[in-house]
């Protein structure tokens, strides 16, 4: 990767490395488009903005002694339009999906001088976790090969429809999908009309309609194969007159990351207030085994998801060229680890798989008054859910494992298949829990039929 001209030794704050700065202005603009409803944004957006960490950690001594900062924040549905203000320099820095990262460095590349930085991730799913394609709950749809011959929607230009992309591609049906450019509001209203026949979308969109009941998921971004991740982009010339405070916006992403993992149930719950969207909704993406990884580091596995997923767009002729080794510096979010006393590369080398993170990890039950209650094998759980619906206790979620992949998902929506020895198994899709029933000669079940055989008969 290339390091701009602001690069630093190992171990070294980045402003250590600087020449003596020009007076700066009085007035510092900051201007941050961000994804309230997107959340593998979040660290580098609601929970910074609404905990006020840019403001804790923006410098103000030295040659930032007497500035002014004007920190303005601005939501969007997807990073499509993110890029746009940017371009038209009415935003400094971008937080948004893999693919909108791409379409972003490539486009300013495309112009005879702009130019961004890809400077730290956010989020990650090793699995490709997070985007999914959601027919509506009634629909004889159960896997991706059935949308041949049907209309389905996408916010055009985000990740999840670079994941379209890529699963049309790899099944062979790319012209034989209708595809219509939806926003996630609206795509999540046709699901739930029955409007549309299928609508991809990126997270927590494919939850908050299992969550609601309008929807199901017949594809999960990990049957693309490839990570899931979101990230951060500066403007360049932003990034070379105020590199602290470049750096000072990544500790503040770190921070926020660090918030989130101390006490999940207690940032899920805020993140509510913030966002709209459910607590319970948000717990299967920032709780322990949930579908994100809180992680900033640039891994040289990220980067290679990058290049392929540029690739996938180069065959749909969606995308100019991009110079990744120009686009990519680690010199800032390196600088904000070395200012909070953390070990980058320890970080960067350590990758989190959740077939392997999550197994053996108990299911869960969120009971409304008592919160979350955990169970080490599936006959508990159920009893406990079995019990709880006897008093007529209010149950907010309960959460389970996809055996395949490891991912958490909602009880609600999993598919259960219990062995002739009364063991039990959950799974994502269909066809995976199929393929086990099969395998073990068991029988395929949905949760109020697997929680019944735990209702006692006296």
């Amino acid at each position: 990767m290339k390091h701009t001209k602001l690069g630093i030794g190992l171990g070294l704050a980045l402003a250590a490395s600087l020449p003596s700065m020009p007076a700066l202005a009085k007035t510092i603009d900051i201007a941050i488009g961000h994804q309230s409803m997107c959340t593998d944004t979040y660290t580098a957006g609601i929970v910074v903005k609404e905990l006020g960490l840019l403001e804790k950690n923006l410098p103000k001594d030295g040659d930032y002694a007497g500035v002014d900062y004007n920190i303005s924040w601005a939501d969007y549905s997807s990073g499509g339009p993110i890029t746009n203000q940017m371009m038209a320099n009415k935003l400094n820095i971008g937080v948004m999906g893999d693919y909108p990262l791409i379409v972003n460095g490539a486009k300013f590349q495309a112009t005879d001088s702009l130019r961004t930085l890809y400077i730290a991730g956010t989020g990650y799913n090793l699995k490709g976790s997070g985007n999914a394609v959601v027919v509506p709950v009634e629909s004889d749809i159960y896997s991706f090969d059935q949308l041949k011959g049907k209309a389905v929607s996408t916010p055009v230009g985000s990740a999840a429809w670079g994941m379209l992309l890529k699963a049309m591609q790899d099944a062979g049906i790319t012209e034989d999908i209708s595809l219509k450019n939806q926003s996630p509001a609206v795509g999540a209203a046709n699901i739930a009309a029955g409007k549309i026949d299928a609508h991809s979308d990126f997270c927590p969109w494919s939850e908050i309609m299992e969550f609601r009941g309008t929807g199901r998921k017949i594809y999960d971004g990990s049957e693309a194969g490839v990570p899931y991740l979101h990230g951060v982009v500066v403007r360049q010339d932003f990034a070379e007159d105020y590199p602290e405070v470049v750096t000072a916006f990544l500790k503040s992403v770190i921070e926020a990351g660090k918030w989130i993992e101390e006490n999940p149930s207690e940032a899920v719950d805020l993140m509510e207030k913030w966002t709209g969207v459910e607590k319970e909704v948000l717990y299967i993406y920032f709780s322990n085994g949930g579908h994100l990884t809180l992680d900033p580091t640039i891994k040289d596995k990220w980067v290679d998801a990058l290049k392929f997923d540029h690739t996938v767009l180069v065959k749909e002729k969606a995308i100019p060229p991009l110079d990744f080794d120009a686009w990519i510096t680690e010199d800032y979010i390196k600088a904000a680890y070395a200012d909070l006393g953390m070990d980058y590369e320890t970080d960067k080398t350590t990758v989190v798989d959740p077939e392997v993170a999550n197994a053996g990890l108990p299911a869960e039950i969120w009971h409304s008054r008592d919160g979350i209650l955990k169970y080490e094998s599936y006959p508990e759980f159920l009893t406990a859910i079995a019990e709880f619906q006897g008093t007529g206790a209010k149950l907010n979620a309960t959460y389970v494992y996809d055996k395949a992949t490891g991912l958490k998902l909602f009880g609600k929506t999993a598919y259960f298949v219990v062995g002739k020895d009364g063991a039990y198994e959950t799974f994502l899709r269909k066809p995976d829990a199929e393929a086990y029933a099969a395998e073990v000669n068991g029988d395929l079940v949905d949760l109020p039929t697997a929680v019944a055989a735990f209702i006692p008969t006296d």
